[in-house]
């Protein structure tokens, strides 16, 4: 068994990381992974037992954390949009608690992006945008008769699935980090979810930015699939930690 490149270090040293997607949950805080304007409308909704909403102006659109730490994906980020407010779900995402932050704050970067430009149903980008990077990356890419398409990392450690709702003719996705039958985290994103929400997570799935993990913070069983990396990008704009509001009443902008 190859030795852990990270045994000599300081457990609480801080090192930059990469693959992303076997780098560990990193901080699993609210400032790291909404960016949402509270100032400006979107509300903040705390609930029992370390539940948290977040909802926006028109109430069309929520996210939700909901930490199991107890369950093996210690909780669950989800994600709903309907095409009336309160009404029923016209697309759901579902991401473990253990998927990496930095793949997290990226969706929600994308969903603030596209809730603005009003495209949270918008099915005008080719889904084959939602993958099309892995193969940039060197991930396999298998299509089935079915319809069935998955696309796996280079050291097998990380997919995609995707297959089409035959109900919807609109493709459903599941995405991992880790061993297929046993993954570190695994996130579910129903048909009808915008392919450019997927294609933001696939492109920070495979993004050549490290992430920053301490040395004890680092999965066991990943460590020696981890090699650390160099800076080489920085955060986009408008994904910077934010302060959260009080969860009291705020004006809300038209939409």
């Amino acid at each position: 068994m190859p030795l852990d490149p990270f045994n000599d270090l300081d457990p609480d040293q801080t090192v930059n990381v990469l693959p992303r997607r076997l780098a560990g949950p990193g901080a699993l805080d609210l400032h790291t992974v909404w960016p949402f304007p509270f100032d400006d409308g979107w509300h903040l909704h705390p609930a029992d037992a370390g539940m948290v909403f977040a909802s926006s102006p028109c109430a069309r659109l929520w996210t939700r954390f909901a930490p199991e730490p107890e369950k093996r994906g210690r909780g669950t980020w989800t994600i709903g949009a309907s095409r009336v407010p309160f009404g029923e779900l016209t697309w759901q995402t579902v991401f473990d608690a253990t998927t990496p932050a930095e793949l997290l704050r990226d969706v929600h970067a994308e969903l603030l992006d596209l809730y603005d430009q009003g495209r949270l149903f918008d099915g005008a980008t080719e889904r084959y945008e939602g993958y099309a990077l892995l193969l940039d990356r060197g991930w396999s890419h298998n299509v089935k008769t079915s319809d069935i398409q998955t696309s796996l990392a280079p050291d097998l450690l990380g997919g995609v699935h995707q297959y089409v709702n035959k109900a919807t003719d609109r493709p459903e996705w599941r995405v991992w980090g880790g061993d297929i039958w046993e993954p570190d985290w695994s996130a579910e994103l129903s048909s009808g979810t915008p392919t450019a929400l997927v294609a933001a997570f696939t492109a920070s799935l495979v993004s050549t930015e490290p992430v920053q993990r301490a040395v004890r913070d680092l999965p066991v069983r990943a460590r020696q699939h981890l090699y650390m990396a160099t800076p080489t990008a920085k955060r986009p704009p408008g994904c910077s930690p934010v302060a959260l509001p009080s969860s009291g009443p705020v004006p809300g902008r038209a939409r």
